[in-house]
């Protein structure tokens, strides 16, 4: 577990409470660490990994959702978890305004789009966190080119 320095500043000009959490980087202990002082309870998937392992796993870490050689392949900033429930039992439990179908096998995490490309033969291309690189299908473009120009 990472050291944590705790202090307290007085300062009279503010009317609550303002936190600041530093770190080299924002990863699953500072997101928790977030989430409890905030009070809000982080949102939950839980799912049985091939080996009937029971997962509990933050939404908001979910880089992608797909099916791979009938494999179901949950990949978030932690890892990969190859995972039991179908994709579309998965997305019938993710928050549809964070989790887009973009292919019929592939769903993503629009928060976690880094780079897109619109390519010249009509194919979007997507960077996701940690270098994850994916394509959408020709059919699921509109929502897709919707969704980043909405967030543009």
């Amino acid at each position: 577990m990472k050291k944590i320095n705790i202090r307290f500043e007085r300062d009279k000009a503010l009317d609550g409470i303002d936190v600041l959490i530093r770190a080299s980087e924002r990863d699953a202990a500072v997101t928790a660490l977030m989430e409890r002082i905030s009070g809000e309870p982080p949102d939950v998937l839980t799912v049985t990994d091939t080996g009937g392992a029971v997962l509990h796993i933050v939404t908001d870490d979910i880089i992608s959702v797909s099916v791979s050689d009938k494999l179901n392949l949950l990949v978030t900033e932690d890892g990969c978890y190859t995972v039991r429930q179908p994709l579309q039992s998965l997305e019938s439990e993710l928050d549809p305004g964070k989790f887009l179908r973009i292919s019929r096998h592939e769903l993503i995490n629009t928060d976690k789009i880094e780079q897109y490309e619109f390519t010249a033969n009509g194919t979007l291309r997507l960077v996701l966190s940690g270098g994850v690189e994916t394509w959408a299908s020709r059919r699921c473009i509109p929502e897709v080119r919707r969704l980043i120009q909405g967030k543009g």
